[in-house]
Protein backbone atom coordinates (compact mmCIF):
# COMPACT_ATOMS: atom_id res chain seq x y z
CA UNK A 1 0.00 0.00 0.00
CA UNK A 2 1.08 3.62 -0.92
CA UNK A 3 1.04 5.47 2.26
CA UNK A 4 3.02 8.64 3.73
CA UNK A 5 6.49 7.83 5.65
CA UNK A 6 6.80 8.02 9.06
CA UNK A 7 8.56 10.73 10.86
CA UNK A 8 11.11 10.61 13.24
CA UNK A 9 10.11 13.07 16.21
CA UNK A 10 12.80 15.02 15.08
CA UNK A 11 12.04 15.67 11.50
CA UNK A 12 8.19 16.03 12.66
CA UNK A 13 9.46 19.23 14.38
CA UNK A 14 11.54 20.99 11.86
CA UNK A 15 8.72 19.66 9.21
CA UNK A 16 6.14 22.34 7.74
CA UNK A 17 2.59 22.40 9.60
CA UNK A 18 0.05 20.38 7.10
CA UNK A 19 -2.27 22.45 9.57
CA UNK A 20 -1.98 25.98 10.50
CA UNK A 21 -4.69 27.96 11.99
CA UNK A 22 -4.38 31.66 12.96
CA UNK A 23 -6.00 33.78 15.63
CA UNK A 24 -8.98 32.06 14.83
CA UNK A 25 -12.43 34.01 15.61
CA UNK A 26 -16.00 32.59 15.22
CA UNK A 27 -19.48 33.49 16.06
CA UNK A 28 -22.71 31.83 15.97
CA UNK A 29 -25.15 35.41 15.77
CA UNK A 30 -24.52 36.46 19.50
CA UNK A 31 -22.60 33.17 20.87
CA UNK A 32 -18.79 33.54 20.38
CA UNK A 33 -17.67 29.80 19.85
CA UNK A 34 -14.05 30.77 19.45
CA UNK A 35 -12.11 33.41 20.36
CA UNK A 36 -8.19 34.08 19.25
CA UNK A 37 -7.22 29.99 18.77
CA UNK A 38 -3.83 29.57 16.47
CA UNK A 39 -2.81 26.00 16.57
CA UNK A 40 -0.11 23.78 13.88
CA UNK A 41 -0.98 20.24 13.07
CA UNK A 42 2.41 18.83 11.87
CA UNK A 43 3.13 15.92 9.55
CA UNK A 44 2.83 12.76 11.48
CA UNK A 45 1.52 14.51 14.24
CA UNK A 46 -1.45 13.81 16.33
CA UNK A 47 -3.03 16.92 18.11
CA UNK A 48 -5.97 16.18 20.57
CA UNK A 49 -8.47 19.41 20.85
CA UNK A 50 -9.69 18.57 24.32
CA UNK A 51 -12.11 20.51 26.36
CA UNK A 52 -15.96 20.29 27.87
CA UNK A 53 -19.05 20.29 25.19
CA UNK A 54 -19.55 23.81 24.14
CA UNK A 55 -15.81 24.89 24.39
CA UNK A 56 -15.38 25.83 20.75
CA UNK A 57 -13.68 22.27 19.44
CA UNK A 58 -15.58 21.00 17.17
CA UNK A 59 -15.88 24.53 15.55
CA UNK A 60 -12.32 24.72 14.73
CA UNK A 61 -12.46 21.05 13.51
CA UNK A 62 -15.14 22.62 10.76
CA UNK A 63 -13.32 25.57 10.25
CA UNK A 64 -9.86 23.36 9.09
CA UNK A 65 -12.34 20.76 7.12
CA UNK A 66 -14.29 24.23 5.31
CA UNK A 67 -17.51 23.13 6.36
CA UNK A 68 -17.88 26.36 8.47
CA UNK A 69 -15.98 30.11 6.67
CA UNK A 70 -13.36 31.67 8.15
CA UNK A 71 -14.81 34.81 9.91
CA UNK A 72 -11.62 36.18 11.08
CA UNK A 73 -8.03 34.94 11.62
CA UNK A 74 -6.52 32.51 8.54
CA UNK A 75 -6.29 28.69 7.64
CA UNK A 76 -4.24 27.28 6.05
CA UNK A 77 -2.82 23.44 4.21
CA UNK A 78 0.23 22.65 2.94
CA UNK A 79 1.14 25.70 3.02
CA UNK A 80 -1.55 26.65 1.23
CA UNK A 81 -4.48 29.63 2.08
CA UNK A 82 -7.80 27.66 2.52
CA UNK A 83 -9.33 30.65 4.09
CA UNK A 84 -8.81 34.24 4.95
CA UNK A 85 -11.25 37.29 4.53
CA UNK A 86 -13.66 36.53 2.23
CA UNK A 87 -11.68 33.70 0.90
CA UNK A 88 -12.85 30.17 1.01
CA UNK A 89 -11.38 26.93 -0.23
CA UNK A 90 -14.45 24.11 -0.20
CA UNK A 91 -14.19 21.19 1.46
CA UNK A 92 -13.78 19.16 -1.48
CA UNK A 93 -11.23 20.97 -2.78
CA UNK A 94 -9.18 20.27 0.85
CA UNK A 95 -6.75 17.20 0.63
CA UNK A 96 -8.40 16.30 3.93
CA UNK A 97 -9.98 12.78 5.56
CA UNK A 98 -12.85 13.09 7.91
CA UNK A 99 -14.40 10.97 10.37
CA UNK A 100 -17.32 11.37 12.97
CA UNK A 101 -19.17 10.07 15.66
CA UNK A 102 -21.64 8.75 13.07
CA UNK A 103 -19.40 6.60 10.86
CA UNK A 104 -22.23 7.57 8.05
CA UNK A 105 -21.70 4.91 5.72
CA UNK A 106 -23.32 4.21 2.58
CA UNK A 107 -25.95 1.51 3.31
CA UNK A 108 -26.07 0.65 -0.45
CA UNK A 109 -22.89 -0.30 -0.89
CA UNK A 110 -20.15 -2.77 0.25
CA UNK A 111 -17.60 -2.28 2.36
CA UNK A 112 -15.07 -2.24 0.13
CA UNK A 113 -16.99 0.05 -2.31
CA UNK A 114 -17.38 2.60 0.63
CA UNK A 115 -13.48 2.74 1.16
CA UNK A 116 -13.11 3.31 -2.18
CA UNK A 117 -15.81 5.81 -2.97
CA UNK A 118 -12.99 8.69 -2.84
CA UNK A 119 -11.10 7.35 -5.33
CA UNK A 120 -13.09 8.32 -8.41
CA UNK A 121 -9.39 9.72 -10.22
CA UNK A 122 -7.91 6.55 -10.24
CA UNK A 123 -8.74 3.27 -12.59
CA UNK A 124 -10.98 0.73 -11.32
CA UNK A 125 -8.84 -1.62 -10.75
CA UNK A 126 -6.47 0.55 -8.36
CA UNK A 127 -9.62 1.88 -6.23
CA UNK A 128 -10.32 -1.60 -5.27
CA UNK A 129 -6.66 -2.70 -4.38
CA UNK A 130 -6.18 0.49 -2.35
CA UNK A 131 -9.59 -0.29 -0.60
CA UNK A 132 -8.68 -3.89 0.18
CA UNK A 133 -5.09 -3.15 1.63
CA UNK A 134 -6.52 -0.26 3.85
CA UNK A 135 -8.97 -2.68 5.40
CA UNK A 136 -6.37 -5.27 5.30
CA UNK A 137 -4.88 -2.56 7.39
CA UNK A 138 -7.26 -2.53 9.64
CA UNK A 139 -7.96 -5.92 9.96
CA UNK A 140 -11.31 -5.84 8.26
CA UNK A 141 -10.68 -7.80 4.82
CA UNK A 142 -12.68 -10.50 5.36
CA UNK A 143 -15.36 -8.25 5.92
CA UNK A 144 -14.95 -6.44 1.87
CA UNK A 145 -18.30 -7.97 0.42
CA UNK A 146 -20.51 -7.53 3.30
CA UNK A 147 -22.77 -4.36 3.98
CA UNK A 148 -22.63 -1.73 6.53
CA UNK A 149 -25.76 -3.39 8.83
CA UNK A 150 -23.85 -6.31 8.99
CA UNK A 151 -21.15 -4.90 10.83
CA UNK A 152 -20.59 -3.96 14.49
CA UNK A 153 -20.22 -0.41 16.02
CA UNK A 154 -16.66 -0.86 16.51
CA UNK A 155 -16.25 -2.22 12.60
CA UNK A 156 -18.47 0.18 11.02
CA UNK A 157 -15.90 2.71 12.75
CA UNK A 158 -13.09 1.22 11.22
CA UNK A 159 -14.21 1.24 8.19
CA UNK A 160 -15.52 5.03 8.00
CA UNK A 161 -11.55 5.48 9.21
CA UNK A 162 -10.12 3.30 6.01
CA UNK A 163 -12.75 5.26 3.55
CA UNK A 164 -11.40 8.92 4.94
CA UNK A 165 -7.96 7.46 5.04
CA UNK A 166 -8.15 6.12 1.16
CA UNK A 167 -7.36 9.20 -0.90
CA UNK A 168 -4.06 9.51 0.98
CA UNK A 169 -4.92 12.87 2.90
CA UNK A 170 -2.03 15.17 4.37
CA UNK A 171 -4.55 15.73 7.08
CA UNK A 172 -7.11 13.80 9.18
CA UNK A 173 -9.88 15.67 11.18
CA UNK A 174 -11.55 12.82 13.68
CA UNK A 175 -14.69 14.34 15.51
CA UNK A 176 -15.00 12.54 18.48
CA UNK A 177 -14.91 8.90 16.38
CA UNK A 178 -14.96 6.66 19.51
CA UNK A 179 -17.42 8.04 21.83
CA UNK A 180 -20.68 6.15 20.31
CA UNK A 181 -18.73 2.62 21.35
CA UNK A 182 -18.44 1.26 24.75
CA UNK A 183 -15.86 1.23 27.20
CA UNK A 184 -14.10 -1.99 26.54
CA UNK A 185 -14.78 -1.94 22.32
CA UNK A 186 -13.77 1.55 22.38
CA UNK A 187 -10.23 0.88 24.11
CA UNK A 188 -9.67 -1.84 21.17
CA UNK A 189 -10.35 0.67 18.60
CA UNK A 190 -8.63 3.56 19.47
CA UNK A 191 -5.00 1.64 20.19
CA UNK A 192 -5.94 0.09 16.49
CA UNK A 193 -6.47 3.50 15.31
CA UNK A 194 -3.15 4.91 16.78
CA UNK A 195 -1.37 2.35 15.14
CA UNK A 196 -2.85 3.14 11.61
CA UNK A 197 -2.03 7.01 11.61
CA UNK A 198 1.08 6.69 12.85
CA UNK A 199 1.90 4.14 10.14
CA UNK A 200 -0.01 6.14 7.42
CA UNK A 201 2.02 9.57 8.72
CA UNK A 202 -1.04 11.97 8.09
CA UNK A 203 -1.30 14.71 10.48
CA UNK A 204 -3.95 14.31 12.86
CA UNK A 205 -6.83 17.02 14.06
CA UNK A 206 -8.78 15.00 17.26
CA UNK A 207 -11.62 16.42 19.20
CA UNK A 208 -12.38 14.85 22.15
CA UNK A 209 -13.80 15.54 25.52
CA UNK A 210 -11.93 12.72 27.01
CA UNK A 211 -8.72 13.37 28.69
CA UNK A 212 -7.93 9.77 29.16
CA UNK A 213 -8.45 9.30 25.24
CA UNK A 214 -6.62 12.58 24.75
CA UNK A 215 -3.54 11.83 26.60
CA UNK A 216 -3.22 7.94 25.17
CA UNK A 217 -3.80 9.67 21.39
CA UNK A 218 -2.00 12.34 21.32
CA UNK A 219 1.47 14.16 20.96
CA UNK A 220 0.29 17.26 21.65
CA UNK A 221 -3.07 18.51 23.73
CA UNK A 222 -4.95 22.08 23.18
CA UNK A 223 -7.20 22.11 26.17
CA UNK A 224 -9.78 24.49 26.02
CA UNK A 225 -12.42 26.51 27.55
CA UNK A 226 -15.19 28.71 26.48
CA UNK A 227 -13.77 29.56 23.05
CA UNK A 228 -10.33 29.73 24.15
CA UNK A 229 -6.72 27.85 24.85
CA UNK A 230 -6.32 27.37 28.61
CA UNK A 231 -3.02 25.29 27.57
CA UNK A 232 -1.44 23.22 25.12
CA UNK A 233 1.42 20.88 25.03
CA UNK A 234 2.56 17.45 24.89
CA UNK A 235 0.31 15.34 27.71
CA UNK A 236 3.56 15.04 30.02
CA UNK A 237 3.42 18.96 30.34
CA UNK A 238 -0.42 19.45 30.59
CA UNK A 239 -0.43 16.73 33.72
CA UNK A 240 2.94 17.54 35.21
CA UNK A 241 2.80 21.38 35.27
CA UNK A 242 -0.49 22.25 34.73
CA UNK A 243 -0.82 26.36 34.28
CA UNK A 244 -3.99 27.02 35.78
CA UNK A 245 -6.42 24.99 38.15
CA UNK A 246 -8.79 24.36 35.32
CA UNK A 247 -6.24 22.35 33.87
CA UNK A 248 -5.48 20.07 36.95
CA UNK A 249 -9.19 19.35 37.61
CA UNK A 250 -10.17 18.17 34.36
CA UNK A 251 -7.35 15.35 33.75
CA UNK A 252 -9.02 14.16 37.20
CA UNK A 253 -10.15 14.09 40.71
CA UNK A 254 -8.65 16.35 43.37
CA UNK A 255 -7.85 17.10 46.56
CA UNK A 256 -8.63 20.77 46.97
CA UNK A 257 -7.74 22.57 50.33
CA UNK A 258 -6.78 26.44 51.23
CA UNK A 259 -4.31 27.35 52.90
CA UNK A 260 -1.34 30.78 53.49
CA UNK A 261 2.19 31.02 52.28
CA UNK A 262 4.69 31.42 55.26
CA UNK A 263 8.13 31.22 54.57
CA UNK A 264 7.58 29.74 51.39
CA UNK A 265 5.74 27.01 52.71
CA UNK A 266 2.23 26.10 52.78
CA UNK A 267 0.97 23.79 56.14
CA UNK A 268 -1.62 21.56 55.51
CA UNK A 269 -3.29 18.28 56.99
CA UNK A 270 -0.41 15.68 55.05
CA UNK A 271 2.72 17.69 55.62
CA UNK A 272 3.97 21.45 54.09
CA UNK A 273 3.87 22.03 50.58
CA UNK A 274 6.11 24.36 48.36
CA UNK A 275 4.47 28.37 48.06
CA UNK A 276 5.55 27.82 44.58
CA UNK A 277 6.77 31.50 45.12
CA UNK A 278 3.95 33.10 45.66
CA UNK A 279 4.09 35.87 48.05
CA UNK A 280 3.93 35.98 51.53
CA UNK A 281 0.98 35.52 53.23
CA UNK A 282 -1.21 35.21 50.51
CA UNK A 283 -4.08 33.04 50.42
CA UNK A 284 -3.73 29.68 48.16
CA UNK A 285 -5.30 27.07 46.82
CA UNK A 286 -3.74 23.95 47.06
CA UNK A 287 -4.55 20.74 44.52
CA UNK A 288 -3.35 16.94 45.69
CA UNK A 289 -3.75 14.38 43.19
CA UNK A 290 -5.52 11.07 44.87
CA UNK A 291 -2.27 9.21 44.05
CA UNK A 292 0.04 11.54 45.52
CA UNK A 293 -1.51 10.24 48.46
CA UNK A 294 1.04 6.83 50.19
CA UNK A 295 -1.01 5.35 53.11
CA UNK A 296 1.28 3.90 55.70
CA UNK A 297 -1.22 1.58 58.54
CA UNK A 298 -0.31 1.95 61.93
CA UNK A 299 -0.32 -1.10 64.89
CA UNK A 300 -0.95 1.63 66.84
CA UNK A 301 -2.49 5.17 66.79
CA UNK A 302 0.12 7.93 68.21
CA UNK A 303 -0.70 9.58 71.72
CA UNK A 304 -2.23 12.63 69.85
CA UNK A 305 -4.09 13.67 67.24
CA UNK A 306 -3.92 11.22 64.18
CA UNK A 307 -5.16 10.59 60.25
CA UNK A 308 -7.27 7.04 60.02
CA UNK A 309 -9.65 5.41 57.29
CA UNK A 310 -13.03 6.78 56.64
CA UNK A 311 -13.62 3.93 54.37
CA UNK A 312 -11.93 1.94 51.59
CA UNK A 313 -13.13 0.85 48.10
CA UNK A 314 -11.72 -1.48 45.51
CA UNK A 315 -12.36 -0.33 41.82
CA UNK A 316 -10.97 -3.16 39.88
CA UNK A 317 -7.16 -1.69 39.08
CA UNK A 318 -7.19 0.60 42.33
CA UNK A 319 -8.63 1.14 45.24
CA UNK A 320 -10.28 4.71 46.90
CA UNK A 321 -9.54 5.38 50.45
CA UNK A 322 -11.33 8.07 51.80
CA UNK A 323 -9.06 9.57 54.83
CA UNK A 324 -9.87 12.03 57.52
CA UNK A 325 -6.28 13.45 57.70
CA UNK A 326 -5.39 15.17 60.76
CA UNK A 327 -2.71 18.65 61.20
CA UNK A 328 -0.41 18.15 64.59
CA UNK A 329 -3.45 20.93 66.01
CA UNK A 330 -6.42 18.41 65.04
CA UNK A 331 -7.57 20.29 62.41
CA UNK A 332 -9.15 17.78 59.76
CA UNK A 333 -9.64 17.29 56.30
CA UNK A 334 -11.99 14.35 54.53
CA UNK A 335 -9.11 13.89 51.44
CA UNK A 336 -9.13 10.69 48.66
CA UNK A 337 -6.45 8.48 48.31
CA UNK A 338 -5.81 6.54 45.48
CA UNK A 339 -3.63 3.36 45.69
CA UNK A 340 -2.90 0.88 42.87
CA UNK A 341 -4.43 -2.92 43.60
CA UNK A 342 -6.25 -4.71 46.50
CA UNK A 343 -5.45 -2.21 49.27
CA UNK A 344 -8.58 -2.21 51.71
CA UNK A 345 -7.88 -0.56 55.41
CA UNK A 346 -10.29 -1.25 58.10
CA UNK A 347 -12.63 1.53 58.94
CA UNK A 348 -11.14 3.36 61.20
CA UNK A 349 -7.76 2.31 60.94
CA UNK A 350 -4.90 4.47 62.03
CA UNK A 351 -2.41 5.76 59.49
CA UNK A 352 0.52 7.70 58.33
CA UNK A 353 0.29 9.38 54.84
CA UNK A 354 3.21 10.39 53.25
CA UNK A 355 3.10 12.56 49.88
CA UNK A 356 4.36 12.97 46.40
CA UNK A 357 5.15 16.69 45.95
CA UNK A 358 5.36 16.18 42.27
CA UNK A 359 1.79 15.67 42.44
CA UNK A 360 0.84 18.67 44.15
CA UNK A 361 0.09 22.52 42.41
CA UNK A 362 -0.72 25.95 44.39
CA UNK A 363 -2.06 28.36 43.13
CA UNK A 364 -3.88 31.65 44.24
CA UNK A 365 -6.71 31.61 45.84
CA UNK A 366 -9.35 32.88 43.65
CA UNK A 367 -12.39 34.08 45.08
CA UNK A 368 -14.98 31.87 43.13
CA UNK A 369 -12.57 28.83 44.11
CA UNK A 370 -13.10 28.94 48.10
CA UNK A 371 -16.18 27.42 48.32
CA UNK A 372 -14.74 24.33 46.93
CA UNK A 373 -11.69 23.91 48.87
CA UNK A 374 -11.32 21.30 51.88
CA UNK A 375 -13.71 18.61 49.11
CA UNK A 376 -12.31 16.47 46.90
CA UNK A 377 -13.15 17.55 43.24
CA UNK A 378 -16.78 16.48 42.63
CA UNK A 379 -17.96 15.04 45.45
CA UNK A 380 -18.92 18.10 48.05
CA UNK A 381 -21.66 16.57 48.96
CA UNK A 382 -20.76 13.22 49.97
CA UNK A 383 -17.61 14.59 51.54
CA UNK A 384 -20.11 16.50 54.17
CA UNK A 385 -22.32 13.55 54.75
CA UNK A 386 -18.68 11.39 55.64
CA UNK A 387 -17.42 14.19 58.03
CA UNK A 388 -19.57 13.19 60.76
CA UNK A 389 -17.22 9.81 60.81
CA UNK A 390 -14.07 12.34 60.45
CA UNK A 391 -13.61 12.29 64.57
CA UNK A 392 -11.18 10.58 66.37
CA UNK A 393 -10.95 8.03 63.99
CA UNK A 394 -14.63 6.49 65.03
Amino acid sequence: MTSQPILSPDATADAAPVLAMHQIRHAYQQHLAVEDVSLEVKPGEIVCLLGPSGCGKSTLLRIAAGLERVQQGSVALGGESMGSGRSHVPPEKRNVGLAFQDSALFPHLSVLDNVAFGLESLPAQQRRRRAYELLELLGMERYARVFPHMLSGGQQQRIALARALAPAPQLMLLDEPFSSLDARLRDRIRDDTLHVLKKVGAGVLLVTHDPEEAMFMADRIVLMREGRVVQAGTPLELYCTPADPFVVTFFGEVNELEGRVVDGRVVTPVGDVSGQDLPEGSRVRVMIRPEALRVVPLDEPPEHHHSHIIMAKLLGRTSMLHICAHTPDGEESHLHARAPGVFLPREGQPIMIGLDASQVFVFPLEPSAAAGAGAAHGDAEQDHREDAYCHDGQ
